[in-house]
C-alpha cells in the first residue's frame, strides 16, 4: 500500500473518516478564528494609533471638553471616549466625585474592550486541548481494528493488521497536527491581548491624571 492521502482515505475505516472529518473541522475552525483575531487587532492596533496620535496634543493641552472622535477609534480610543463622555455629562464638579465617575467609565469600557478582544481564544484552548484525545481516540479504535482483522484471520502478519495500524497512526498525527497549531495560535493571542490590557490601563491612568490637573486648574482659576 503507497502512503497516498486517497489510499489512505480508503483503507481506513468509518470511524476513523468520522474522528479525521471532526478533525478536519476543527482545523479550519481553528484556522478562521486565528485569521479573523488578526484582522481585528492589525485593525483595532492602527486605529489605535491614530487616535492617539489625534488626541495627545489636545489632552496635554486640557483641552478636554472639545475632545471626542467619531468613526472608528480602536480599541483605546473606545476607551478614552467613554472617559470623556462621562467627565463631559458629570453633574457635579467635584473633584472627588467627577474623578471617581470617569474612573468607573474607564474600567468598565476597558472590561469590554478587553473581552472583545479575547473573543475567540476560548474556541482555540478548546481544540488546542482536545484535538490530541480526539486523535487518541481513533487511535484507540484503529489498535482495536487491527486485533480484530488478526482475530479474524488467525494470523498476526504485518498485513493482517496494516489497516487498522494504518488508522491508529493517521488519527494520531492528524490529531497533533490540529493541535500543535492551535496551541501557538492561542499564546500568540492571549500574549497580544495582555499587551493591549497593559496599555489600555496605563491610558486610563494618564487619562485620569489629566482630569485630575483639569478641574484643580478649573478650581484654581475659580479662586481667584
Amino acid at each position: 500500500m503507497h502512503f497516498s492521502v486517497s489510499e489512505l482515505w480508503s483503507s481506513i475505516g468509518i470511524f476513523a473518516k468520522v474522528i479525521l472529518s471532526l478533525m478536519l473541522l476543527m482545523s479550519l475552525s481553528s484556522i478562521f478564528v486565528t485569521c479573523e483575531r488578526l484582522v481585528v487587532f492589525v485593525r483595532s492596533k492602527k486605529a489605535s494609533r491614530l487616535y492617539a496620535q489625534k488626541m495627545s496634543s489636545m489632552l496635554e493641552r486640557g483641552e478636554l471638553e472639545s475632545g471626542g472622535n467619531s468613526g472608528d477609534v480602536g480599541h483605546l480610543g473606545r476607551v478614552i471616549e467613554a472617559g470623556l463622555k462621562a467627565y463631559k455629562t458629570s453633574p457635579d464638579r467635584n473633584e472627588d466625585f467627577t474623578l471617581e465617575t470617569v474612573a468607573r467609565a474607564l474600567e468598565r469600557q476597558a472590561q469590554r474592550e478587553v473581552q472583545e478582544l479575547r473573543r475567540g481564544q476560548g474556541v482555540l484552548a478548546t481544540i488546542s486541548s482536545t484535538a490530541p484525545f480526539v486523535g487518541l481516540l481513533g487511535t484507540v479504535m484503529g489498535i482495536v481494528t487491527a486485533f480484530q482483522q488478526m482475530a479474524a484471520s488467525g494470523s498476526g502478519g504485518l498485513g493482517t493488521v496494516s489497516a487498522g495500524i494504518s488508522e491508529a497512526l493517521v488519527t494520531t498525527a492528524v490529531g497533533l497536527i490540529v493541535a500543535i497549531p492551535a496551541v501557538f495560535a492561542f499564546n500568540f493571542l492571549q500574549t497580544w491581548v495582555e499587551a493591549r490590557s497593559v496599555d489600555i490601563a496605563e491610558s486610563s491612568n494618564e487619562f485620569l491624571d489629566l482630569v485630575s490637573r483639569r478641574m484643580r486648574s478649573q478650581a484654581v482659576a475659580e479662586a481667584k
